[in-house]
C-alpha cells in the first residue's frame, strides 16, 4: 500500500446519483497507476476493478455519493474487507495518509510499523497478506533481486549505471507491489 494523491472528482454533477459514473471511476483508477489502493495489484488486465466505499455504504449510507469515502479497489480487496469498519480503529486510508507510518515490508508480507493497531487489523481486516498476495510479491521480488545481482556483476560503467536506473524505475509508484520493492532496494542501498 502506498500513498496516492487523489484528484478532485471530475464530475461531480454524477457523483450525486452514481457514485461509480466511468469518468470518476477513471480518475481513481489513474490516481492509483491502475493498482488496487489497498494490495497494489494491477487490475485492469484480469479485472474491471471497484470503485469502494472506505468507510462502508451499508453502514454510513449518507458518505455513499462522498467523493473523499471512494476508491479503486481489486476485487478480492474489496470482498473481503466487505462492510467492516472500526471508527475506533479505522483501516488506513492511502489517500489521506502514508501507509508506511503504519506497516513495513517484511520480504513479501506486511508487518506492522511500530505496534500500529490500525496497521493490523487493515492487513488482517482486508487479507493484505493471504497466500496469493505473498506469491506474487514473492515473485517480483525475486526478479527484482535477481536484476540486482546482474547489475552489481555488470563491470561496464555505463551498463551498470543503465541497469541502476532500470532498478530505480522498478520502485515507483506506477509499478506492481511498489511498496516491497522500494524497501528492498532501500536494502541493498539502492536508493
Amino acid at each position: 500500500m502506498i500513498k496516492i494523491n487523489k484528484p478532485t472528482c471530475p464530475n461531480n454533477l454524477a457523483l450525486q446519483t452514481d457514485y461509480k459514473h466511468p469518468e470518476n471511476k477513471a480518475a481513481l483508477l489513474n490516481a492509483s497507476f491502475g493498482k488496487c489502493m489497498y494490495c497494489e495489484s494491477k487490475t485492469d488486465h484480469v479485472y474491471f476493478g471497484d470503485v469502494e466505499h472506505i468507510k462502508p455504504k451499508s453502514i454510513y449510507s449518507n458518505l455513499t455519493f462522498e467523493w473523499s469515502n471512494l476508491g479503486y479497489v481489486c476485487a478480492k480487496c474489496n470482498n473481503t474487507k466487505s462492510n467492516k469498519y472500526s471508527e475506533e480503529t479505522p483501516y488506513i486510508n492511502p489517500y489521506n495518509e502514508d501507509p508506511k507510518d503504519f506497516l513495513i515490508a517484511l520480504g513479501e508480507i506486511y508487518g506492522i510499523n511500530k505496534g500500529s493497531e490500525r496497521g493490523e487489523l487493515t492487513t488482517i481486516d482486508i487479507g493484505l497478506n493471504r497466500p496469493e498476495l505473498i506469491e506474487r510479491r514473492h515473485n517480483r521480488l525475486n526478479d527484482v533481486s535477481n536484476a540486482v545481482t546482474a547489475c552489481m556483476r555488470t563491470i561496464n560503467p555505463t551498463l551498470k549505471e543503465n541497469a541502476l536506473n532500470a532498478l530505480i524505475k522498478e520502485a515507483e509508484s506506477d509499478k506492481e507491489y511498489s511498496f516491497f520493492v522500494k524497501t528492498y532496494l532501500k536494502l541493498q542501498g539502492l536508493i
